[in-house]
């Protein structure tokens, strides 16, 4: 009897789960994804490791679906130390060249080697204003902006906000920092809660 009610209990939190009204990207079928939505996407981050894998991921997407980069994530978790800054900073050359033969990651020399030339410019920011979480926080005056879009359409690629943050990191060295990547972090680590109004996430972010 115990064992009925515990997978009916199941049962019932998978189908409130899957009937909740979620953004229009996290499709009800795809756990993953869903599971990316409800926990983490927009709520705001203020750890300069965990700002930093969201740097290094953003980038990694550019020209592909995040799910492609949701799946390899633990990869990259692995390939990159944890994304520890310092120590993806002193990544070699060679260690470099190691990840593009691990079919785990894309496999983009550009990309692998912008994670280290990002960490380098990350540790510039951090020794100038004491940390990446002060650095991004301050283009939003550390408060989250709440846009309350109602559809998809409500919903840019990109800002004149994103354009500012995007030259300003250009010019301190980072790259794969576009306006729309840069938009896309702004997004994922709660700067900007793009969550539409009919979203249970958005208040609760």
């Amino acid at each position: 009897m115990a064992a009925s009610r515990a997978i009916a209990s199941r049962t019932v939190a998978q189908e409130s789960a899957q009937s909740r009204k979620r953004c229009f990207w996290a499709a009800a079928n795809d756990a993953a994804m869903c599971a990316y939505h409800d926990r983490e996407w927009g709520v705001p981050l203020h750890d300069d490791t965990q700002l930093f894998e969201f740097l290094v991921l953003e980038g990694a997407q550019a020209g592909l679906s995040w799910r492609t980069v949701l799946n390899k994530r633990d990869a990259y978790r692995r390939a990159f130390h944890g994304f520890v800054i310092e120590r993806v900073a002193r990544m070699t050359d060679a260690a470099l060249e190691k990840l593009l033969q691990n079919p785990e990651l894309i496999r983009n020399r550009l990309k692998i080697y912008s994670a280290r030339r990002n960490a380098q410019a990350a540790l510039k920011v951090i020794d100038e204003v004491g940390s990446l979480d002060a650095y991004f926080w301050s283009f939003v005056d550390g408060k989250p902006i709440r846009n309350r879009p109602r559809g998809r359409g409500d919903v840019p690629a990109r800002t004149k906000l994103s354009d500012r943050l995007s030259r300003d990191m250009q010019q301190r060295g980072f790259n794969f920092v576009g306006s729309t990547i840069v938009y896309a972090h702004m997004q994922a680590t709660g700067m900007v809660n793009d969550h539409l109004v009919d979203c249970f996430r958005e208040a609760e972010v």
